[in-house]
Parts: C-alpha cells; sequence; structure tokens
C-alpha cells in the first residue's frame, strides 16, 4: 500500500511503510518564465496544490535533476535542507554542494535505516531526457526505484524525465514493480522543432503494457508551457487502450491523498 499525493508537475508525496518521500519539489507560484538552455524555456502555468509548510517532515527528497526549474524550481531547492537526505545525479550533488545531499550514478544505490521501520532501498534508473545524442545539451537525469527491506518488489519505480529508450526498455523487463509513478508530457521546444524530451502517451502505454506493474500512476504533464501533449488526449488515449493495459492507470486529484 502506498500513499500518493500529487502537488502538481512532477512533485508527489509518497508515504511508504512510515518513510515520507517528495519528488522533485516545484513550489514557485504561476506565471514566471524559466530558461532550459541553449534557447529553451517553459512558463508555470499552475502553482503547487499544497504549501510546502503543510507537508510536514521529509525522510528524503528523489531528485531527478536540478537543472530544469520543472522539476526544482527556486521554492524547492530552498526546501532541501529541511529533508533528511536529499539523492540526485552525481552532477547535481556537485551543484548543490549540501551536506545531505547525495549523488546517484545509474544502478547505484543507497540504503536509509531507521529504528522502527523496514530499511528502505532507492536505486538511480536510467533516464534519457531527449533524442539520442542529446545528453550533453539536456544534462544528466535519473529515475529512482524503492524497495523496502533489500528483496523482494520494487514498491515504487518513478520514471523520471525520460524518452522511452533502449536502456529503459532493457530495465522494464527485469523490474517487478507495484506502483509505476510516470513522467509524461511530451516536451517540445520551438528551437528544436517535433524532437520530443519525455514521454507521451503512446509511449506510456507501451511502458505499462511492458511493465505490467499493479497500477501506473501518470504525473508531470501539465502545469508547464513545453508540454504539448494535452491532459484531455493522454486520458483518451488510455481509455482508448486495451483493459488490461487501461485499467492500470489510476490518476491523482492534485493535493488530495490517495491510497493506491
Amino acid at each position: 500500500m502506498v500513499r500518493m499525493t500529487h502537488l502538481g508537475g512532477p512533485t508527489t508525496l509518497l508515504e511508504l511503510d512510515g518513510w515520507r518521500i517528495l519528488t522533485d519539489p516545484t513550489f514557485d507560484p504561476p506565471g514566471r518564465r524559466y530558461g532550459f538552455g541553449w534557447g529553451t524555456s517553459s512558463t508555470k502555468a499552475t502553482g503547487p496544490a499544497l504549501d510546502p509548510e503543510a507537508l510536514g517532515p521529509i525522510d528524503v527528497v528523489v531528485l531527478s535533476h536540478d537543472h530544469h526549474a520543472d522539476n526544482l524550481d527556486d521554492l524547492g531547492r530552498a526546501f532541501l535542507p529541511r529533508a533528511g537526505t536529499v539523492l540526485t545525479t552525481r552532477a547535481g550533488a556537485r551543484r548543490l554542494q549540501a551536506a545531505n545531499v547525495r549523488g546517484l550514478r545509474v544502478g547505484e544505490a543507497f540504503t536509509l535505516d531507521t529504528e522502527g521501520r523496514a530499511s528502505l532501498t532507492v536505486t538511480a534508473t536510467p533516464c534519457r531526457h531527449g533524442p539520442p545524442l542529446s545528453r550533453p545539451i539536456a544534462g544528466a537525469v535519473i529515475g529512482f526505484s524503492f524497495r523496502l527491506q533489500r528483496s523482494g518488489p520494487v514498491s515504487v519505480w518513478m520514471s523520471g524525465d525520460a524518452v522511452l529508450h533502449r536502456p529503459l526498455r532493457r530495465l522494464v523487463r527485469t523490474l517487478d514493480v507495484d506502483v509505476l509513478l510516470l513522467h509524461l508530457g511530451s516536451v517540445q521546444f520551438p528551437v528544436t522543432g517535433p524532437l520530443r524530451y519525455s514521454m507521451d502517451s503512446a509511449d506510456a502505454l507501451e511502458l505499462v503494457d511492458l511493465l505490467g506493474p499493479r497500477v501506473a500512476v501518470p504525473v508531470h504533464y501539465e502545469g508547464w508551457s513545453h508540454f504539448r501533449e494535452p491532459q484531455e488526449h493522454l486520458r483518451a488515449a488510455v481509455d482508448r487502450a486495451a483493459p488490461d493495459v487501461r485499467n492500470l492507470f489510476t490518476w491523482l486529484d492534485p493535493g488530495v491523498a490517495t491510497v493506491v
């Protein structure tokens, strides 16, 4: 059982067997335009569903990448010192330079222990945030899997900002996942034309079909101007899918804690 509260964009509170995990904190109000480098930018259209002060204690923040404001904005960055541990990319840890930040490379794991709870092992999973050869431009990005104790299935897997590429397809064939937290949105920018920097609905359906989680929870498909697949299109594509795939999807209402 996982309790999930979607705050907007990628930002989701996961409550898992006593552990409180926050993903990609973004708390700035709407209206500001942020540069992403190389002539790309995006405007934040909606603010968080909950104020960060309402969240309570956070054991660990998992940060897929620190260099794009739709995954870490100014107020999200100010929130990081409040977390017990922050896990992110190796490059992100060097930039953040904080005592509670730990950088992971793909495949590397970090285990959290505290009295009275099962150990939580967090493992960095592969992402490619764009088309082939885009890593020098888009930067390093990772996803995260969460496993209670050191054996058994992955309780939650957060895909991170990624296109559906070969390493991701290989990974999902080896994972036994309870809950998939799926970053979508079909990100595009005028300066790079049809090139996509995150998954669209077709990718989502293929990934869920390959992985076969108990439940798939889409996030990070709304609230910013660089998302190119409207929510209604995404939901319609899921509704048209075969029942064995369609029935795996659960949609969260922003700010509402939901047991999945």
